[in-house]
């Protein structure tokens, strides 16, 4: 019953924070209540005090108002321990769904002493990275969330807190970030080959073709300076250099400018829709390690065919965006 309500004031008190990519810890964000620890001692000091003054023990006066003090003084360590830190989230990598994304968060320390203990965490995950941070200087900590889905998630909302140095008071503060963690469909276990290549269009194969040099051939040729070492046969390169030859051949692309290799979702042969996406996902990662240019039509948007790593990011990101 008391999960609605809950829920009502976790998300007004949320309301109050906005988003933001960095975080001044200050009197007005840091909060502290005692843990069950420091309930127990509560309790405890108020049992010695009852039982000193009931029996009149000077020592018990003194043990009851030292362990007072000790817990008055750990509370504001604790409480300073937090505040005046300053938090930067660094800018989140893109990942795949049902990995992991980490996410990278420097503690600044202007201080001349050293913070012990400090938590960082996904709300409520319970999954916590501890780390201290020098005097002067900075540290990294790192937090992990698994986003289930592809698509454009932003960062949760995340908790920092400590407990130095007795462990009586827990100090926190929520944050939440605005940064946006993109996150790519799953890619196919076991994908099948790559789709055969689309004819290109008549005058744009005749213009590719009348820029070959006369006498090449479909297959392979003879390796020219300059040729990229992805076009290189070193099969053919091992066995010439283990019969003594050290001639080299090169991949003739003049088949390739013949035709186009396209991914679209037609070709995946998939029912559900993000199987397809899966699969063109593990094709973008095979075409790309295969070196070749491809292109990529779904969901209504065409990317032209190319390589290298910014067309992969490219076709990686509409596949999780479309």
């Amino acid at each position: 019953m008391l999960a609605p309500l809950r829920s009502r004031i976790d998300g007004w008190f949320l309301s109050r924070r906005p988003p933001s990519d960095t975080l001044e810890l200050t009197q007005r964000n840091v909060y502290i209540v005692p843990t069950p620890a420091g309930w127990m001692l509560g309790a405890t000091l108020l049992l010695l005090l009852i039982a000193s003054i009931n029996y009149q023990l000077n020592l018990g006066y003194l043990l009851t108002f030292l362990l007072a003090g000790s817990v008055a003084v750990g509370m504001y360590v604790c409480h300073a321990t937090l505040r005046g830190l300053a938090l930067r989230l660094m800018t989140p990598d893109p990942r795949y769904a049902g990995a992991a994304a980490v996410f990278r968060v420097v503690l600044h320390n202007a201080r001349r002493g050293t913070r012990y203990g400090i938590g960082l965490a996904v709300r409520h995950s319970g999954q916590w990275s501890w780390s201290d941070v020098p005097a002067e200087g900075s540290a990294t900590v790192e937090v992990a969330f698994k986003p289930e889905r592809r698509g454009l998630h932003p960062v949760p909302t995340l908790t920092a807190e400590t407990r130095f140095p007795l462990g009586t008071f827990r100090v926190w503060t929520v944050w939440r970030p605005a940064s946006q963690v993109l996150v790519y469909p799953a890619p196919e276990p076991n994908p099948p080959p790559l789709p055969p290549g689309e004819p290109l269009a008549g005058q744009a194969a005749a213009s590719m073709l009348r820029a070959n040099v006369a006498g090449e051939y479909d297959g392979v040729r003879a390796y020219r300076r300059g040729d990229p070492l992805k076009l290189v046969v070193w099969k053919r390169a091992a066995r010439a250099q283990a019969t003594g030859s050290e001639e080299l051949v090169s991949r003739d692309t003049q088949q390739a400018q013949r035709q186009e290799l396209w991914l679209d979702a037609q070709s995946a042969g998939l029912p559900g829709w993000e199987a397809r996406l899966s699969r063109l996902c593990a094709w973008v990662l095979m075409a790309d390690r295969l070196g070749v240019d491809y292109g990529l039509r779904v969901g209504g948007k065409v990317v032209a065919p190319s390589q290298g790593e910014a067309h992969k990011r490219r076709c990686l990101e509409v596949l999780a965006l479309c």
